[in-house]
């Protein structure tokens, strides 16, 4: 049977309410909404709002779905002294105009502030630009500006929807760059899937920006344009689905692994899901010692001697992931091949395993289940056969999510001056967030920080930066802060 979903912020009410004031059912009216399933985040006096005798007051309240909302509003309308005058999607009204704005630096007061802001002061900083280009990253917003580009073609658990659609996720993605990494982020929705268009409008607009995050662009698209954009950029190029998604369930597996005393040379490991994310979570985990895996797709388990890939019908990814897992060459549904694995991680879809599947795991189970909203088991489901669950929810312990890992990635790429984002520097990235854990608070419902912990991303920023500078390529001195070319 499934869950019952819970209240959420995401679903989130305003309701105007018109009261009799001489027998205010204020009592009533909240002891209604609870009963009808309804989470009271707040009263609030609306003044001067109801006509005589009558009072105004709004209701926010969290509930289930919009269909819940119904629910709610039926119960108070029902109550003896009140009247439902109307009621507001906090969530829409939050999108309303967009969620970010363009503000200045200084100040437009005076003829001097123009004269330098302007014309014709600007005219000697655009010399030395056009005398040496690298000085466009000290003196424009390239040095702190990230273009969040996406062609809207899988966008979280909505699919294709289009550019338009893309929209308010890319602006939210730019909201959280600024949040937690101080990185100005502009959302760049591209109305085509071409790669050779996207790959070459994303060329022509990078004289703007200091590095590009790609987002919500299917695969297999999603791996040639990130990699032909690496090659012909010297700016960082970073898809966030495939990268941030790795980078975090490293961070959280290299905790879970000093709870269960496994290494990660040890581990047997299925992945479930091999899009964007499955593809570059098993390259790290392999670059990080992980060697027995096995990965499964909407046809079952992956290996040479899978029908489709002897057939030749398989896509050029899917048959590096046939050549480089599975050596036993299983068969199988996920429930069928999970046997004796110690990490499951999913990254496709609600209900993929069956709970009682776990129990096949072996001793000391690690699940991270981070399908969005619903993951591929419950928590509660898995809890009697696994030791250590995750999942990508925030109502849940051990939340896996990528603002854990792009804010601080790109903060340190840009503080650096890097042309490119490493392996290593992702590597570090997932270790500069697992040490954010210290060990006394490390237990199996707190492998990963909280997206609030604002020690996450200086730490992750600091180790990249110092991994750039290990390599060679930190293009920002460090005694001056400068930006220098290298040679």
């Amino acid at each position: 049977m499934p869950a019952v979903p819970s209240v959420s912020a995401q679903f989130s009410v305003t309701v105007r309410v018109e009261l009799d004031a001489r027998q205010e059912p204020l009592g009533k009216l909240t002891a209604q909404i609870a009963e009808a399933g309804g989470a009271l985040q707040g009263v609030d006096l609306v003044p001067g709002a109801g006509s005589e005798g009558k009072r105004v007051r709004e209701f926010t309240i969290d509930a289930r779905d919009q269909a819940h909302w119904e629910e709610i509003l039926r119960a108070i309308g029902s109550t003896r002294g009140a009247r439902v005058l109307d009621y507001v999607d906090r969530t829409l009204q939050m999108h309303r105009g967009g969620k970010i704005e363009q503000q200045n630096k200084y100040p437009l007061k005076t003829r001097d502030d123009l004269s330098m802001a302007y014309t014709p002061g600007v005219a000697r900083v655009c010399q030395q630009i056009a005398a040496d280009r690298s000085m466009a990253f000290e003196y424009t917003i390239k040095r702190n500006t990230v273009a969040v580009v996406s062609d809207g073609s899988a966008v979280l658990g909505l699919g294709d929807i289009g550019p338009e659609a893309a929209m308010p996720v890319m602006e939210g993605k730019a909201m959280l760059f600024k949040e937690f990494g101080n990185v100005d982020a502009f959302p760049i929705c591209l109305s085509t899937h071409d790669p050779d268009q996207i790959v070459n409008t994303v060329k022509l607009m990078s004289p703007t920006f200091g590095g590009i995050n790609l987002e919500d662009i299917s695969a297999p698209r999603c791996f040639e344009i990130e990699a032909r954009l690496k090659e012909e950029l010297d700016i960082p190029v970073f898809h966030d689905d495939q990268h941030g998604t790795a980078v975090v369930v490293m961070a959280a597996l290299f905790n879970a692994l000093k709870i269960v005393g496994k290494s990660p040379e040890d581990l047997r490991v299925l992945v479930v899901g091999l899009g964007a994310a499955g593809v570059a979570v098993t390259k790290m985990m392999h670059s990080s010692g992980v060697s027995r895996v096995i990965g499964c797709d909407r046809e079952g388990a992956l290996s040479t001697e899978r029908e489709d890939y002897v057939a030749g019908e398989m896509s050029e990814i899917k048959r590096w992931y046939a050549e480089s897992s599975n050596p036993e060459q299983l068969q199988g549904s996920p429930a069928e091949v999970i046997e004796g694995c110690d990490l499951f991680i999913g990254v496709s879809g609600p209900g993929i395993i069956p709970p009682e599947a776990l129990g096949k795991m072996a001793d000391d189970a690690i699940v991270f289940a981070m399908a969005n909203p619903n993951p591929e088991v419950m928590p509660e489901d898995a809890q009697p056969y696994v030791r250590i669950m995750a999942t990508g929810r925030s109502d849940y312990p051990n939340q896996i999510n990528n603002v854990l890992c792009f804010p601080g990635i790109f903060r340190g790429a840009l503080d650096a001056g890097a042309p490119r984002i490493t392996e290593e520097m992702k590597l570090a990235a997932a270790k500069g967030i697992a040490e954010v854990v210290h060990p006394d608070d490390l237990s199996e419902d707190y492998i990963i920080p909280s997206v609030f912990d604002r020690d996450v991303a200086p730490a992750v920023a600091a180790a990249v930066v110092e991994e750039a500078r290990r390599e060679g390529i930190a293009r920002v001195s460090e005694e001056t802060g400068t930006f220098r070319t290298l040679e």
